[in-house]
């Protein structure tokens, strides 16, 4: 389990006044495997990281939910549009086990960016981290078949093929669980 200082400087490396003042903001906070941290159409400008645990993010459709993004110890957990555009979000973040997670205040992170520059340096590394993410996300979606996809994952996070429901796998992945079911067995 990494402190909120080692997330924050493997962002990037931030100099140690700067570290202690954001460092202080966050709260370390408990919830348990269930619990939804952001609701599809409801606005929250909350920012979390996850010190262990782990997240999914997915769209719910009259039909299913469609997982699209995974969070593990380390990852940074937020509703992009309730965060940047101040409307609500258009997913829903549940945790997949008994999560503990460090939770800022959007307003007190803005507050921090305004006053501090090495702050606000910091937080626009963190966005050019999870654009460089989302991006390889819809690469990887694109141009890659649905056996390509499976085993870049068992190649990059395996650890979430042990933590995740294969349900959720295969939603992340785009295809059924009798699919998924197929390709691993082609693949042992």
């Amino acid at each position: 389990m990494e402190t909120i200082k080692q997330i924050i400087t493997n962002i990037t490396p931030i100099a140690e006044p700067s570290l202690q003042k954001l460092a202080g903001l966050f709260e370390e906070i408990h919830y348990p495997k269930g619990h939804l941290l952001f609701r599809q159409q409801e606005m929250d400008r909350t920012i979390y990281f996850i010190k262990s645990g782990i997240a999914r993010a997915y769209y719910r459709t009259e039909e299913s939910d469609v997982t699209f993004w995974f969070g593990k110890e380390g990852s940074s957990v937020l509703s992009y549009n309730s965060h940047f555009n101040q409307t609500p979000g258009y997913e829903s973040i549940e945790l997949l086990e008994d999560t503990i997670l460090y939770r800022i205040d959007h307003l007190q992170l803005e507050t921090l960016y305004e006053t501090d520059i090495t702050i606000s340096n910091w937080g626009r590394k963190l966005i050019e981290k999870e654009i460089i993410l989302v991006e390889e996300r819809l690469i990887s979606r694109l141009l890659l078949n649905a056996s390509q996809r499976y085993k870049n994952l068992m190649e990059h996070y395996p650890e979430l093929l042990q933590r995740v429901q294969l349900n959720h796998i295969a939603s992340y992945l785009g295809i059924t669980p009798v699919s998924l079911s197929r390709i691993r067995a082609e693949i042992k």
